[in-house]
């Protein structure tokens, strides 16, 4: 298999926005780890660069200078990013990462990654993780299923691409990438056709909320405020799916929500339908048990789960939650209570936390008083 010279196609969506959010915030620690170019002036840079900050949409994600110049970036004269000296462990992870993305078996065994490293294979775990925010095995699986989505959308037939993106075997390729695509992979290669998905966009306390449900329940929940930004979202993954506005079937659901986002419905009870790891799926039914008026911290999330090491795995987890609201991943914060992230502003995460907070505390006073 040849060396993937756009190391931007293949990065996991977690590394990708661990890598965007070193660039917004200008991290030094990360020059020599990867460098960034802006599709707009054709220049790539090291993290670190004083340059303006380009929008995200601008944006190319590499692993090194090689890579952004074979494919046509020129490297920025002001931080000189090809001079960037990597670190040690920068230098491991680079290695690592090339191992897995040139195996013609799609997986190394972390036995060869850890001779490659020069590390033990527990060392190499740790020091990945560390750098990456997933395992080696992680990164090799969206590896594989980066390059099965680019065979399909090149109308690959399935066959072909399964092996091009180094499955085995059909039953390894539909019991992984089932869960990771979010359907077939028959049905990613027609673009989703055949998915039968209909959304509401509604006023709501928060501004916009995009309601977008099948027969089967609640697959994505979106706040802002510009319409056309949450259809595009919606829309983005699978531009073939049958996909309508407005279904008097899942009117209660959206009332349901508008309702909850006004404070006039707390327990809020719905089903959905969302694709997920087996881990996804454990931390979002975590959240969904947290109290109305609560917060928990992600470590206190990952301890709860039996995986106390995991809190970087549960903030991914709550990151990529797609059914918000739903499954209240606002209702987690940082040890120091701090907010965190959130996909949707952390404007709007305080303001939930504060109504649902206020109108807690004034139901058990009414029951005290009762």
């Amino acid at each position: 298999m040849a060396k993937l010279s756009n190391a931007a196609s293949v990065f996991p969506a977690s590394v990708q926005r661990k890598y965007l959010a070193a660039v917004a915030s200008r991290d030094a620690r990360t020059d020599g780890v990867f460098v960034y170019a802006v599709r707009s002036t054709g220049i790539y840079c090291r993290p670190s660069c004083p340059s303006r900050r380009p929008s995200a949409k601008q944006v190319m994600l590499f692993a090194g200078p090689e890579y952004a110049e074979s494919a046509g970036f020129r490297p920025c004269q002001r931080c000189r990013p090809q001079q960037a000296r990597r670190n040690a462990q920068a230098e491991t992870i680079q290695r690592v990462c090339r191992e897995i993305e040139t195996s013609e078996d799609g997986r190394p065994s972390l036995r060869r990654l850890s001779a490659a490293a020069g590390l033990s294979a527990d060392h190499l775990q740790r020091t990945f993780r560390k750098a990456m925010g997933i395992t080696p095995r992680q990164y090799a699986d969206a590896i594989r299923v980066a390059r099965l989505k680019s065979q399909l959308r090149k109308e690959t037939n399935v066959t072909t691409a399964m092996y091009d993106a180094g499955y085995g075997s059909a039953s390894r390729l539909y019991e992984q990438s089932n869960a990771q695509l979010g359907m077939t992979p028959a049905t990613y290669s027609r673009g989703g056709r055949g998915m039968n998905i209909s959304y509401t966009i509604a006023n709501c306390a928060l501004g916009r909320v995009l309601v977008a449900a099948t027969p089967r329940g609640i697959s994505a929940v979106y706040l802002g405020t510009v319409d056309d930004r949450l259809t595009t979202a919606l829309r983005k993954e699978y531009p073939n799916a049958e996909i309508r506005r407005g279904s008097e079937k899942h009117s209660e659901w959206v009332s349901a929500i508008v309702r909850h986002l006004a404070g006039l419905n707390p327990g809020l009870d719905l089903p959905t339908d969302v694709a997920a790891t087996a881990f996804q799926r454990r931390v979002w039914e975590a959240l969904r048990a947290i109290p109305y008026g609560a917060t928990r911290t992600y470590s206190e999330m990952a301890r709860m789960l039996g995986r106390p090491k995991a809190t970087r795995a549960v903030a991914r987890a709550c990151a990529t939650n797609p059914a918000s609201i739903v499954v209240p991943c606002h209702r987690v914060v940082r040890k120091d209570g701090s907010l965190g992230g959130y996909r949707w502003g952390l404007e709007r995460k305080e303001q939930l936390l504060r109504q649902e907070s206020a109108i807690a505390k004034k139901a058990k006073a009414a029951g005290i008083a009762g």
